[in-house]
């Protein structure tokens, strides 16, 4: 008698690490298998990744999980996928790649950039999207293929993402998600393209090369025999096309449960911060920044404002220490730094001393953009100590969060946080005072293949609609709220307002400050 299939694998195609996961169709991990991402970068801000070799070491991810759970293969119901977002990804003939895929990590087309920034119809473009154009994006980088480097389309019949070219390995179908669609080229209120965007991008006459969009809670597409005999796995198993893994990693770390929208920030060497809501509820700042993405929940989307830089404000500070103790031979390493922040933010007095923490090299993104914004700090006096600049930092990265919150409109109600910081109590209890709001830590692992995984269980059928698995899936790994104290929550309400004053007085300085 064959073996019930009683296992989803969710598989996250990150920047860093390739990741095939197992788990039980009520959402208990029980394995997972790595393989290191590789990607080349050149002095002309190029970041680019082979297509073949990407897809080389899902099969190995694949394999390497196969070693871990026996008969892997038989027991699958499903695979999932999600990848890192943005990034072009050009296949051509005979499903071959049409050329090395552009990352979201590519610089090139700022010029471009600009160039549409600056026109009178990227306001309709950012009303549809609800977001903001970067270098990151597939839009801007196929503009500007096609106005600097044509002979890089004209082999190309399909533009897609890292997920969809995973997803036509596994398939043999081209296609992409409404998450995709929706932000780059498409209307986050209808979930399909948009002329208008494409118009604004200048891309009208490159349509063809947009892949048909499919729901992954609803469709799913059969393992291919050459996609088995490469990943081990069983010909004819179902395969769900996830959503970005922004979105996924959001869902699989409680931005939605018990039927009701919450935020979620995961806070590592960036912060990305996203507040689910219903489409009407979505409110666009003056300066188009942030995005809005899809969720796969009919009339929810994520709203999302990211900042360039959260714990690497942190790991400066401390590496500063580490440096100066170095320099009368005591070696200390980060992590033992690390390890102190908390006992060093205790010790500190609440003082009157703000950080804009705005410490990348690349300046800031959100809730504004400006590749010149640079970290200060100000209210400093003479009895200040290293315990007082730690409590700046740690307190720097909550007026970030509630400053690309405060973008999106109301600040939220709860917060769910994901990421190594949110180990750290002097963190959690400084975001939750920040936003006058309890904070919840999501234990989950692997939260972006959950996140697919979780689509996987619905189209399936293991589950009715999103919310039934989310109640299994999400709910049970969020811990307890830590509700912030009343008087902490006014005392960074109103530092929060000098910090605001103080990041829009300082802008000038950074102009200067850039000057060669």
């Amino acid at each position: 008698m064959a073996e019930a299939a009683d296992l989803i694998i969710g598989i996250d195609a990150g920047t860093s690490v390739m990741k095939a996961v197992a788990f039980t169709l009520a959402g208990r991990q029980i394995a997972s298998a790595s393989v290191r991402n590789t990607y080349t970068t050149g002095d002309d801000g190029s970041v680019t990744q082979s297509l073949d070799q990407t897809w080389l070491d899902c099969t190995r991810a694949l394999r390497g999980l196969a070693d871990k759970v026996d008969r892997l293969a038989d027991r699958t119901a499903a695979i999932a996928i999600t990848a890192q977002g943005d990034g072009t990804w050009l296949v051509g003939a005979g499903n071959r790649p049409a050329g090395d895929a552009w990352l979201w990590l590519d610089a090139r087309a700022a010029p471009t950039v600009e160039r549409l920034a600056a026109t009178d119809a990227d306001r309709a473009r950012f009303e549809a999207t609800g977001t903001g154009l970067n270098t990151c994006q597939q839009g801007t980088q196929l503009a500007h293929m096609d106005r600097y480097f044509p002979e890089l389309l004209a082999g190309a019949e399909t533009a897609m993402h890292c997920k969809d070219w995973l997803y036509l390995n596994l398939t043999g179908i081209r296609a992409t998600d409404p998450s995709e669609v929706s932000f780059t080229f498409g209307n986050f209120r209808t979930r399909c393209y948009d002329s208008d965007v494409l118009a604004a991008l200048g891309l009208t006459h490159r349509r063809a090369l947009l892949p048909e969009v499919i729901e992954g809670t609803e469709t799913t597409h059969p393992l291919t025999a050459e996609a088995a005999a490469a990943s081990g796995l069983r010909a004819g198993t179902p395969v769900c096309l996830g959503y970005v893994d922004m979105c996924m990693t959001a869902l699989g770390a409680g931005v939605r449960s018990e039927g009701r929208n919450a935020a979620c920030s995961a806070i590592g060497s960036t912060g990305v911060h996203l507040l689910a809501k219903s489409v009407s509820d979505v409110v666009l700042n003056a300066e188009r920044t942030g995005y809005v993405i899809a969720l796969p929940i009919p009339g929810v989307v994520t709203q999302v404002q990211t900042n360039m830089g959260a714990t690497i404000n942190l790991d400066w500070l401390l590496q500063l220490g580490a440096d100066l103790l170095g320099e009368f031979g005591v070696t200390v390493g980060l992590n033992d730094m690390i390890g102190r922040v908390d006992a060093w933010f205790a010790a500190s007095k609440p003082g009157k001393i703000l950080y804009h923490p705005y410490i990348s090299e690349a300046g800031e993104r959100g809730p504004f953009v400006n590749a010149r914004a640079r970290a200060n700090f100000t209210g400093l006096a003479s009895r200040h100590r290293y315990p007082d600049l730690v409590r700046a930092v740690v307190e720097g990265l909550g007026m970030a969060t509630r400053d690309c919150y405060s973008a999106m409109g109301a600040l939220p109600s709860e917060l769910r946080v994901s990421g190594g910081a949110a180990r750290s109590a002097s963190i959690r209890g400084t975001l939750g005072a920040a936003l006058g709001a309890p904070v919840r830590v999501n234990t989950r692992e692997e939260a972006g293949a959950a996140g697919a995984s979780m689509m996987a269980a619905v189209a399936i059928g293991a589950y009715r609609t999103m919310d039934d698995c989310i109640a299994d899936w999400v709910t049970p790994e969020l811990g307890d709220a830590e509700k912030p104290k009343p008087e902490e929550t006014e005392r960074m309400t109103r530092l929060f307002a000098a910090y605001a004053d103080v990041r829009r007085g300082i802008t000038p300085a950074w102009d200067i400050l850039a000057a060669r």
